[in-house]
């Protein structure tokens, strides 16, 4: 029976010059596919030997470096299964995860090795090795001592390659079972449908313990055969010189802003580059459009999760399947990709008409397993059908084209009236003045639920927080319109800028209850 390791299929991708290029860092430094295929071995090795468990979990956190891309590889390789964990997590996220998981493996980084060692052995890890972003470490120390030769593991489509924790903005975090065929069957359609081809040179800027950097990226270019200009962490006045060595660049919204604040951001600067793509948060209309003007270029933004990967995406090219779909528009997320199913339902379960808002749902080869060691979960989140509930809002409009209204536990019910926050944050964004907004739902004593507008004013702009109400009041009716507004400096976001609103609705959760 054919190996349908993840590992393998990567693998046969490589080009047949193993000695060219395939990854090479702002510092100069070159790794060869031999190096990648010679590293990871060895590093397949080192974990065979510990004598793991089948199924055994790896857990990493560490800073972004070619060798943690190497240590992915190596666990699929060595069939084990991949856990990574956000750079920012302190001790009691790393304990509930490693708690949770039971990791026989955890790798993390020499300055946190007196702390994350404690925890892991007090949770019953047997190993833990330490991996630094300047090649040094014991995993490499250990690993050096093993073969250079490896034959992947033999895995089954439906076996288990990693677990990704959801960011858990409500109640406990969650752990995505993704297996080696929900990952190979989503690279597989975005290198078709993304338009890939011989010579492409991807830009990774992206953290890589998450779906975009870890999975859409790398996958994406290793599939391809492709080499990728590797940043350790992401700088818009260098990212923007290595596009004219570069085709394809992947970025969450705020890169994208960044770069945009830079003067060097030309049509000349970016005239080898075919692809911009955009994800893991909503893309202003205003950064869509200016990207376009600056450019040339049309921001390619599409849609995915922790538990499916790749959702949706507006097109590379027309699509043929239906008529008038041709053009990337901004504010959506294109369409379902070949393969997804994606309906939108009203509470009642009931799928709801062209452009009405409701709750979307999907299904497809990359939508994940389960919910590591959660049944009732599990249950919960899928339908009788066999759809998972994303927890997303939106609609589908008569061309097709999918819109992300929000999430459902964003949603505020003020006196029994459905409001949707991005509705009224798209309105105020279009302020003068305005840079960002976040609208969040509080407690009230007479309507259940109101909004809070908290406003970013643009640089050196003048943003009342009772003229942006009083905007909001002359276009839109009064129960949408947020009692109380607050100009701020930032909003808090996550790693993958995404703006946190638990944190938010935390801070004013008591203004009209106290």
């Amino acid at each position: 029976m054919k190996n349908q390791n993840l590992f393998s299929a990567l693998r046969a991708a490589f080009p047949a010059d193993l000695s060219a290029t395939a990854v090479e860092t702002e510092d100069g430094l070159h790794y060869s596919w031999s190096d990648l295929d010679r590293a990871t071995a060895m590093m397949a090795n080192l974990l065979q030997s510990l004598g793991l468990p089948d199924g055994s979990r790896v857990a990493v956190q560490v800073e972004k470096s070619v060798e943690a891309l190497m240590l992915y590889l190596a666990t699929l390789r060595a069939g084990y299964v991949f856990l990574p964990l956000n750079t920012a997590y302190q001790s009691a996220e790393i304990a509930y995860f490693l708690g949770n998981a039971e990791p026989a493996v955890v790798v993390c980084s020499g300055a946190n090795f007196g702390w994350v060692s404690k925890i892991a052995f007090q949770q019953g890890t047997q190993h833990v090795f330490t991996l630094n972003d300047n090649r040094t470490g014991s995993l490499l120390d250990r690993a050096a001592h093993h073969s250079d030769q490896h034959e992947a593991a033999p895995r089954q489509a439906d076996d288990l390659a990693a677990i990704l924790y959801t960011s858990g903005t409500t109640g406990r975090s969650k752990g995505a079972m993704l297996t080696h065929d929900n990952l190979l069957s989503n690279a597989r359609t975005l290198k078709d449908y993304w338009g890939w081809k011989k010579g492409d040179v991807l830009i990774h800027a992206l953290p890589i313990f998450h779906v975009h950097g870890l999975f859409v990226a790398i996958h994406g270019a290793l599939i391809n055969g492709s080499k990728m200009l590797w940043m350790a962490k992401f700088d818009p006045k260098r990212a923007i010189g290595f596009m004219n060595q570069a085709t394809v660049f992947m970025g969450v919204p705020t890169l994208y802003v960044r770069m945009l604040a830079e003067p060097g951001l030309s049509k000349a600067a970016v005239n080898k580059m075919r692809l911009f793509i955009a994800g893991s948060a909503p893309l202003l209309i205003e950064t869509f459009n200016d990207w376009q003007e600056r450019t040339g270029h049309t921001i390619l933004e599409r849609y995915g999760m922790s538990e499916t990967a790749m959702l949706t995406s507006n097109p590379y090219a027309p699509d043929k399947r239906y008529a008038n779909q041709s053009e990337r528009r901004g504010g959506t997320v294109g369409f379902p990709l070949p393969g997804v199913l994606l309906r939108v339902v009203g509470d009642d379960g009931q799928n709801l008409a062209v452009g009405e808002i409701g709750g979307i749902q999907v299904k497809g080869p990359n939508v994940f397993k389960a919910y590591w060691r959660m049944p009732e979960k599990t249950a919960e989140e899928f339908t009788a059908d066999g759809y998972f509930k994303t927890g997303d809002v939106g609609k589908v409009d008569e061309r097709s084209y999918v819109t992300i209204v929000g999430r459902s536990k964003d949603l505020i019910i003020s006196g029994g009236y459905n409001v949707y926050p991005a509705e009224i944050e798209g309105y105020i964004n279009e302020m003068k003045g305005v840079a960002e907004s976040a609208v969040v739902g509080v407690p009230h004593p007479d309507f259940g639920e109101v909004g809070v507008a908290v406003v970013i004013a643009k640089p050196n702009a003048s943003v009342q927080p009772e003229a942006v109400l009083a905007d909001l009041k002359a276009k839109l009716a009064n129960f949408k319109v947020p009692k109380r507004c607050y100009v701020v400096t930032e909003l808090p976001r996550n790693t993958m800028g995404k703006i946190q609103k638990n944190l938010l609705r935390d801070q004013h959760k008591a203004l009209f209850t106290s």
